[in-house]
């Protein structure tokens, strides 16, 4: 199931990446303000990003430790895509798995493409 996706824009790709508060009701902060979120990239390795959200009435959440390495080894730019899927096992519980996209011409179409692991 998809969490989220999002179209990065400059902060998204230097600093942190901010993200849909309704998208909160799929990680478990256990009464905390943060989470580590452990991932696996389109490579099968297994990343551990942490997710933030702010105190009080408007919870923004943001990816920060571990993020802009992901972008790092991705070589991502603004105008790329990130997605955040959850994948739900009887057995194993929940995983989370992160993809990157980038937008590709095929046949005079745009279509999102899976981006390949720079580093």
């Amino acid at each position: 199931m998809q969490i989220f996706s999002k179209e990065l824009k400059d902060t998204d790709v230097r600093v942190r990446l901010s993200f849909p508060t309704r998208c909160l009701e799929h990680l478990d902060f256990a009464g905390s303000n943060s989470v580590d979120l452990r991932v696996k990239d389109s490579c099968g390795e297994l990343r551990v990003i942490r997710c933030l959200k702010r105190n009080g009435d408007y919870e923004k959440p943001v990816l920060s430790k571990g993020w802009l390495k992901f972008v790092a080894d991705y070589g991502l730019g603004v105008g790329d895509m990130v997605v955040l899927l959850r994948e739900d096992d009887h057995s194993l519980g929940s995983q989370f798995r992160i993809e990157a996209r980038r937008t590709v011409v095929l046949l005079g179409q745009k279509a999102w493409g899976e981006v390949p692991r720079a580093t």
